[in-house]
């Protein structure tokens, strides 16, 4: 970040923090040290163990509490649960061995549900102490189907395509109002060819969520107006449509922050940010004013059916559940693989904003359909896969 002794509200000297610089309007200001508790708590069917972890701040309970519907000690305990689950998804997982079809977090029950195919899968995955789902395919299966669709050229209304766990099957979601076209059938028929597919409707085709300039948001490259990712050691993280290699980054004074060192888009949409001209970067990941500031203290990936957040300097903070992992969203531009669903909002402008869950960063925000005020679904470019392409490291505290 910039030293400078202008206080800007709204992004101003925050949003180059990086660390999570898209988090919302949030003051200038550093982030909230969050507060400790040991007490165990139970509700609405979370069990809460004893954790040295720091919780999370007030800010983003009250974020959940509003998009997600939950009470002040709901938003804790899930909090609590989502985290064991996330420890968990590994040892399950290697536990099911070769029955292993894929895994949930089901915020009914709070713990994390195991997808297997064989009897002797289900009790070691039992063992463990992950909940049991019999299915009819295996991860390896389904995973192999959908490699086919990636093949595919796909029409301009089949929005995307994933492996769906619950059901055991590749789910292609397909514009409502384009599935009676002759592309998108034949894109259908030969989908089936390819393994166990389930046809789902959704009200939007995605986009990316880039901007024109406007006055007083994060950074800038030529007329486009993107949103401050994830810190990282030496610069920041964000989208790939929000710049090419080599591109000027300025910030919200116009002043010079750095180029795009690496950057891809389509196929991926992931860049790298250079950091230097007195700006820096810190561990946090800023509410904007919106919500307490938060500190980044890792990147484990959150299992299915986990809560998000996301924040972005348009449309702020915003809060909502993980939808399906490794889906190839198909842009107009180019179909985009392994990105993240949710059903979090998003606006144009937030593109390259952060995904967090709890305390743990997840991705950079790249596109989706719908808006803030109508709802819709955004998908995110997963933060571990950027970091290892550009061999970059996380800025935690």
């Amino acid at each position: 970040m910039r030293r400078t002794t202008v206080l800007r509200t709204g992004l101003s000297a925050i949003l180059l923090l990086g660390a999570w610089a898209t988090a919302g309007i949030a003051p200038a200001s550093a982030a909230d040290a969050p507060s400790t508790s040991s007490a165990s708590t139970t509700t609405s069917g979370f069990t809460l163990a004893s954790t040295a972890e720091a919780p999370a701040s007030a800010g983003l309970l009250s974020a959940m509490q509003e998009d997600l519907g939950l009470t002040a000690s709901q938003a804790k305990a899930r909090l609590a649960a989502e985290r064991t689950a996330t420890a968990l998804q590994g040892k399950a997982r290697r536990a099911a061995g070769p029955s292993y079809g894929g895994s949930w977090f089901d915020p009914a029950t709070g713990r994390l549900t195991v997808a297997v195919t064989s009897d002797q899968g289900a009790g070691a995955v039992r063992a463990t102490g992950a909940a049991v789902s019999l299915v009819a395919h295996s991860a390896r299966q389904l995973d192999a189907a959908k490699a086919q669709l990636d093949a595919l050229s796909a029409p301009d209304g089949v929005a995307s395509w994933h492996v769906d766990p619950k059901v055991s099957r590749v789910v292609v979601n397909v514009v409502a109002s384009s599935e009676d076209d002759n592309d998108v059938r034949a894109f259908v028929e030969q989908a089936r060819k390819a393994g166990p597919v389930l046809v789902r409707r959704t009200s939007g085709a995605p986009k990316t969520f880039s901007a024109g300039t406007v006055g007083g948001d994060p950074y800038y490259t030529g007329n486009v107006r993107c949103s401050i990712g994830f810190s990282v050691y030496g610069g920041f993280v964000t989208a790939g449509h929000c710049g090419q290699a080599g591109a000027g980054v300025s910030g919200w004074d116009g002043s010079y922050i750095g180029n795009f060192q690496g950057s891809s888009f389509p196929g991926d949409d992931y860049a790298w940010v250079s950091v230097g001209n007195g700006w820096w970067t810190v561990p946090v990941v800023l509410g904007w004013g919106t919500v307490s500031d938060q500190l980044v203290r890792g990147s484990a990936e959150a299992p299915v059916g986990a809560s998000i957040c996301r924040s972005g300097s348009t449309s702020h903070w915003h809060c909502g559940n993980v939808l399906a992992t490794n889906e190839t969203v198909n842009y107009s531009q180019g179909a985009v693989y392994q990105m993240t669903k949710t059903s979090v909002c998003a606006e144009p402008g937030d593109s390259g904003g952060s995904f967090i869950s709890g305390d743990q960063a997840q991705g950079v925000t790249s596109g989706g359909w719908g808006n803030c005020s109508s709802g819709g679904e955004t998908w995110h470019q997963p933060i571990n896969e950027i970091l290892n392409r550009y061999g970059l490291t996380l800025h935690t505290a």
